[in-house]
């Protein structure tokens, strides 16, 4: 990699070219938008690939999304028949899911470095053949060791859904366009989770709870196949970083010193890639080569937990785990809630309830996602061109509302015997809410240290899976203050904790400013330039 400039504010993208600098790399569909970063003159550069193969490539991300996260999840509306069969407690039935959801997270450490160095395609496809055999194993565990066991294992091997899709975007998609797959990925991860319990109601219903876990091992092969034969690898080695293409840029508004900020130094023009494109037999190879050293594959594993020194990153995975905190919290009331006086629906009633998160979770990924992207280049345009990653974080100002205004409304109507309508209209409230805090904590991690991806992912997650793991353990006690003593005062740690984004946009470029030269100086290490 080129000699690094350790003053470069990480993050900090001349996205609009407002200026007209006439060096620049632009959009073929905007001739104002810079690309950032910048593609390489390499035909196989996936930045570089047709707008069909980069949509077929996020179609596979999703359907890996989608499998994993029905695999994981659909057991969540049939813990007491599986309690009932087996006679393991349904504390226990919980804990598991509580570990699963642990190891989702800390499993990263291992899973993901392997991926970075020796290609994702090869992670994915053993994560999915996992799930596949533990959706299959699940009818005949017995006893309680064997099943925190399983979902120990689940966990670990299900880690690339949490961690390794966000990299894969990043990988395919410039930063003007990255934020609406964001969005995607945001819905079909936690859509995924809303439609699991929808469907394993009427399977529970109609076959019993052993082919609930038959048809998620089903869902889960039939991903496989279609993984294996479109998902490509993503990997691909950079000899450049935002900082080594950031030139001087001044400041239109004349109060602020000069400052660096990455944009791209020489155009890139159709009709001058060179190389051999690969074959589709190429494509399939299960390992295309190595893309990292022993020694950064072993940095890797422990640097995450050291980047959360990083204000910026422990922010965005905070802000993220509460927002997996209200998604438990509603999976963890909604049975008992709706199954009870004055409503008592049946298992395949309940999930039809969940209809509502689903229509929520797409409006907040499309508003924070596809919305997000216009609102950043309008921004942009505002401040000489400049893209700074805070820019996006006030369409969190939605939440303010939302976020406290839907957890009442569930918890007091439901201590109250509101209509199901008005409950259903609460849930997806909050789940739009969910989708809004997570698409924007995820793109701001992102935008902030693009060079360092996979390894701020993998920090990100860690504070989110072990946030969402703590407060599993407070979420029944919490609730023995009674539905509306408990969402009144959730809806007030909600609000507090979403509007922390206010302080993260007055002084989160000082904190970027703060790290840039040990950031620079991982970067020069030699972490792969996704």
């Amino acid at each position: 990699m080129h000699d690094i400039d350790d003053s470069v504010v990480p993050g900090s993208v001349y996205l609009v070219d407002v200026q007209e600098k006439t060096t620049v790399a632009h959009a073929e569909n905007n001739s104002a938008i810079v690309l950032s970063p910048t593609p390489s003159n390499d035909i196989n550069d996936p930045l570089n690939w047709s707008r069909g193969r980069k949509f077929l490539q996020i179609v596979c991300v999703m359907i890996y999304t989608s499998a994993i996260g029905i695999g994981t999840t659909v057991l969540y509306s049939i813990l007491q028949p599986i309690s009932d069969d087996t006679g393991i407690p349904l504390a226990t039935l919980n804990a598991g899911t509580g570990y699963m959801f642990l190891f989702l997270g800390w499993g990263a450490l291992i899973n993901q470095p392997l991926a970075l160095t020796f290609g994702k395609r090869p992670i994915y496809l053993i994560s999915v053949i996992g799930n596949t055999a533990l959706c299959l194993l699940t009818p005949y565990i017995r006893t309680e060791g064997q099943w925190i066991a399983s979902k120990i294992v689940q966990g670990y091997l299900c880690t690339p859904v949490e961690s390794l899709c966000e990299v894969s975007i990043a990988d395919v998609f410039f930063a003007h366009e990255r934020g609406t797959y964001i969005g995607i990925y945001t819905l079909f991860l936690f859509g995924s989770n809303y439609f699991a319990p929808l469907i394993a109601g009427f399977i529970y219903d109609g076959q019993g709870w052993h082919w609930v876990m038959y048809w998620a091992a089903i869902i889960n092969f039939g991903s496989l196949i279609v993984l294996f034969l479109f998902m490509e690898e993503t990997n691909f080695v950079r000899n450049t970083s935002e900082a080594t293409e950031a030139v001087h840029f001044s400041t239109k508004q004349g109060t602020e010193k000069d400052d660096k900020v990455s944009t791209t130094s020489s155009p890139v023009s159709s009709g001058e890639l060179i190389g051999i494109p690969k074959s589709y037999l190429q494509r399939l190879a299960l390992f295309g080569g190595r893309y990292a050293s022993n020694k950064l594959l072993l940095t890797m594993t422990y640097r995450p937990i050291i980047l959360l020194r990083f204000p910026v990153i422990f922010w965005a995975g905070f802000q993220y785990g509460t927002c997996l905190v209200w998604y438990n919290v509603l999976n963890a009331t909604c049975s008992l809630i709706l199954s009870e006086q004055p409503y008592n629906f049946r298992a395949s009633f309940v999930g039809l309830t969940y209809l509502g998160p689903l229509i929520g979770m797409f409006i907040g990924t499309f508003y924070s996602g596809w919305v997000g992207d216009r609102f950043a280049v309008r921004y942009a345009r505002r401040t000489g061109g400049i893209r700074e990653p805070e820019h996006r974080l006030w369409l969190m100002v939605v939440s303010l509302l939302l976020c406290p205004a839907s957890l009442i409304l569930w918890g007091v109507g439901a201590s109250k015997g509101i209509s199901w309508v008005g409950l259903v209209f609460g849930m997806g409230i909050i789940s739009c809410s969910t989708g809004i805090g997570s698409s924007l904590s995820i793109s701001y991690a992102l935008d902030s240290y693009k060079d360092m991806s996979g390894e701020v992912m993998m920090a990100v997650i860690l504070v989110r899976n072990t946030l969402s793991f703590a407060i599993g353990y407070g979420i029944t006690p919490w609730l023995h203050m009674g539905y509306q003593n408990t969402f009144i005062s959730a809806g007030f740690v909600g609000l507090a904790i979403t509007m922390t984004f206010l302080i993260v946009i007055k002084w989160g470029k000082s904190w970027r400013i703060a790290s840039r030269k040990r950031y620079w100086g991982y970067v020069a290490d030699g972490t792969l330039g996704h």
